[in-house]
């Protein structure tokens, strides 16, 4: 069986999950309790979102992780019990696991065990949608999936998923050699590069069309696609669960002066994102590191929203954008329609004070504050204008049409051997002008 035919449409995922969360105190890898604590919430969402009956979770200290089973023996036999007592098909590891770890904690527990990594992988199989999407995540599954190939999965009853890491035995079962992979592997990269060559050629494209490009980034479930809806008038999937979009999509949109952007809707961001994944995804990632100003939106309401922060700007300087926040990044405080009244209150006085410039309030669902954050996005590109002087002849119309489209007009003189204006243009504009110049 080849591995493209592992994948099941959306929404066919099932079984009872138990989720273990093991807290590292120690070593580089430690974390506080509150974080710990969020994250074992955040990977209750994301067993939920590929439809996943949750029947327990445990959080665990781990003072130094074992090399053959992660956690230490005695938590591995408190839990074993436990597992058996919900009927516990299946057990999230939220962590990453090597495949050794994860082949033990099998024998141990006598069921299916998947870690962090092979979720993620497993909710993307399902959600992604165009082609480019796909063979995306199927490049990120192979290459995660390369490394686990001699596992023992005799003992283990089959589930369904997009991409087989919560497969099992029986007709679904991995039966691919490592040749098969790489085959596979080499193939979709092919098709990929071909992808990668179409996006350039479209964004040589846009160097002829005078838009600035906006890209929303942000965590997942941030409400970036609602606040993309509610922007440009359109009705791309926008729902309450992680992972809503894979596949960005761009629109027009106007602001307040006329002026007209391209805003992009690009795949929420999670702590932990697989390194396979954002290589994989780094085609697509471009178009933020293409874009003219960032907009990272936050859910402002959510209790561990400075640590999704965190991670998102982590990601961004992983992609090669450092100090990013310092240049053209406005950071939008999203779902204020959650929020006390004097929480919100307070919140918007703070963000009118002179060291928050580039933040921004809003409710992406009921609209308020959309107004500002045009506004902004209007004076962000404002500021970047630069003053020029140009001299044209009067039988050159279609040059001086242009200015005014995509300039503003300080002064006008005609003389007699032609127009001298001055103009302000963005660096994007006068850098089109000068090369159709």
């Amino acid at each position: 069986m080849t591995y493209e035919n592992l994948s099941t449409p959306e929404g066919t995922s099932s079984g009872v999950v138990f989720i273990v969360h093991p807290q590292v105190t120690k070593g580089a890898r430690a974390e506080t309790r509150d974080h710990a604590q969020g994250r074992l919430q955040e990977a209750t969402g994301l067993a939920e979102a590929i439809n996943l009956t949750v029947v327990g979770s445990r959080m665990l200290n781990v003072k130094s992780i074992r090399a053959n089973l992660f956690l230490g023996e005695g938590q591995v036999d408190d839990l074993k019990g436990e597992i058996k007592d919900l009927n516990a098909s299946l057990v999230l590891m939220d962590a990453h696991i090597s495949p050794i770890q994860q082949r033990n904690l099998e024998k141990a527990w006598n069921v299916k065990v998947i870690d962090r990594s092979e979720l993620i992988l497993e909710i993307f199989g399902e959600r992604a949608r165009t082609a480019e999407g796909r063979l995306q995540v199927e490049l990120a599954a192979l290459s995660h999936q390369r490394s686990r190939l001699v596992r023992a999965w005799t003992h283990l009853e089959r589930q369904r998923g997009g991409f087989g890491f919560m497969g099992g035995p029986g007709e679904s079962q991995i039966e691919l050699d490592r040749r098969i992979i790489d085959d596979r592997i080499v193939k979709i990269k092919k098709e990929l590069e071909s992808v990668i060559r179409t996006r350039k050629l479209h964004r040589k494209a846009r160097d002829r069309v005078p838009y600035p490009i906006v890209a929303l980034v942000g965590y997942t479930n941030a409400g970036k696609s609602t606040l993309f809806n509610r922007m440009t008038h359109s009705e791309v999937l926008a729902k309450d669960m992680l992972f809503a979009t894979l596949d960005p999509t761009m629109r027009r949109v106007d602001l307040p002066s006329g002026r007209e952007i391209i805003l992009s809707d690009t795949v929420g961001f999670i702590s932990d994102l697989p390194t396979s994944l954002i290589a994989a995804f780094r085609a697509t990632l471009e178009e933020v590191l293409e874009a003219d100003l960032i907009l990272h939106v936050r859910d402002i309401s959510h209790p561990y929203t400075d640590q999704q922060a965190g991670d998102v700007m982590k990601i961004l300087g992983d992609l090669g954008l450092k100090n990013v926040e310092n240049s053209h990044l406005i950071e939008v405080l999203n779902k204020t329609d959650l929020l006390d009244p004097e929480d919100q209150k307070a919140l918007v006085n703070a963000s009118h004070r002179t060291e928050y410039p580039q933040k921004v309030v809003l409710s992406a669902l009921t609209g308020e504050g959309i107004l500002d954050l045009l506004q902004k996005i209007e004076d962000f590109f404002l500021n970047q204008e630069q003053e020029v002087e140009i001299h044209l002849k009067y039988e050159d119309g279609a040059t001086l049409a242009w200015l005014y489209q995509n300039g503003a007009i300080l002064n006008r003189e005609e003389g007699e051997e032609g127009i001298t204006l001055k103009v302000k243009l963005s660096p994007l504009i006068k850098a089109r002008f000068e090369k159709q110049i």
